[in-house]
C-alpha cells in the first residue's frame, strides 16, 4: 500500500524534486514494514513510503528498496483500509500530481486517504506546536536538506 503523493498539485509539485540520499538496507520487506519508495536509480527516495501487506523477499533482492521503520502496533488500521482494488498499480502518480484530488475521487472513489496526522514522542515533545494549515492555502513548502 504506497502513498505519499499529495492529493494537491501544488504541494506535488514542490516536493517532486526532493529525494532523500540512499541508506544501507538494514532489514527485509516484510508484512507490517513501513519502507520509501524509490526507483532503481541511486538516491531517489521521496515522499513516497508504503506498508508492506504482505512479505515481499522480492523487493529485497531487486534492491530497489530500502527499509524505513519496523512495523508498530497498530497494523490491525491498516488491515481494516479499502483494499478491493487489487494490485492492479493504482492511480497514475503523474495525474496525481497534475490533477490532484478530483483524478483520484473520479477512479477511485473509495480510496482511503490521511486527513490528519499528529506526532507523538520524543520527536513530538521536541517539535513546537504549529496550527494547521488551510486546506485552500498555497503551500510554502521546503524541502528537506
Amino acid at each position: 500500500m504506497q502513498f505519499g503523493i499529495s492529493a494537491y498539485p501544488p504541494v506535488a509539485a514542490a516536493w517532486q524534486d526532493a529525494n532523500i540520499k540512499d541508506e544501507p538496507v538494514t532489514g527485509s520487506n516484510k508484512r507490517g514494514y513501513l519502507t520509501y519508495a524509490k526507483t532503481s536509480q541511486p538516491n531517489t527516495r521521496s515522499t513516497q513510503i508504503f506498508i508492506n501487506l504482505k512479505d515481499n523477499a522480492s523487493l529485497d533482492r531487486q534492491g530497489l528498496f530500502a527499509l524505513w521503520r519496523r512495523r508498530r502496533p497498530g497494523h490491525e488500521v491498516v488491515d481494516m483500509l479499502y483494499d478491493q482494488y487489487g494490485d492492479s498499480g493504482g492511480p497514475d502518480q503523474d495525474q496525481i500530481a497534475k490533477q490532484g484530488k478530483a483524478y483520484l475521487e473520479k477512479g477511485w472513489p473509495k480510496l482511503d486517504s490521511i486527513k490528519s496526522a499528529t506526532l507523538i514522542g520524543a520527536a513530538a515533545e521536541a517539535a513546537p506546536a504549529k496550527p494547521a494549515a488551510a486546506k485552500a492555502a498555497t503551500p510554502a513548502a521546503k524541502k528537506p536538506q
